[in-house]
C-alpha cells in the first residue's frame, strides 16, 4: 500500500464479524459463494467484488430507509386502519 494510503476499518470493530456474514450472504445472493475458497477471495474477479460491495450498499441503505420510515412513521399503518373504518 503506498504512503498516506489508509486502509478501510470498520467504525465500529465490534461488528466485523456481522459484516463478514453479510459479504457472504451477498455473495451467496448473486452466485458466486461457491468460488469462494477458505475464505480467501483472491480468485474473484475485481467485478464480482464490486457487485457483493454494491450488493451490500444497496441493502444497507434499504433497511436504513426502512428504519427511518418506521421512526417517522410509527402510526401510519393504524390510522390508515382508523380512517378505513368510518
Amino acid at each position: 500500500m503506498g504512503t498516506g494510503q489508509k486502509k478501510n476499518k470498520l467504525l465500529v470493530p465490534e461488528a466485523n464479524q456481522a459484516m463478514n456474514r453479510f459479504k457472504y450472504e451477498m455473495a451467496r445472493e448473486i452466485g458466486i459463494e461457491n468460488q469462494i475458497q477458505g475464505g480467501y477471495w483472491g480468485n474473484i474477479s475485481s467485478r464480482d467484488c464490486g457487485a457483493v460491495g454494491g450488493h451490500m450498499v444497496r441493502r444497507m441503505i434499504q433497511q436504513y430507509q426502512q428504519s427511518v420510515a418506521n421512526r417517522q412513521n410509527p402510526q401510519q399503518p393504524q390510522m390508515q386502519a382508523q380512517q378505513q373504518t368510518f
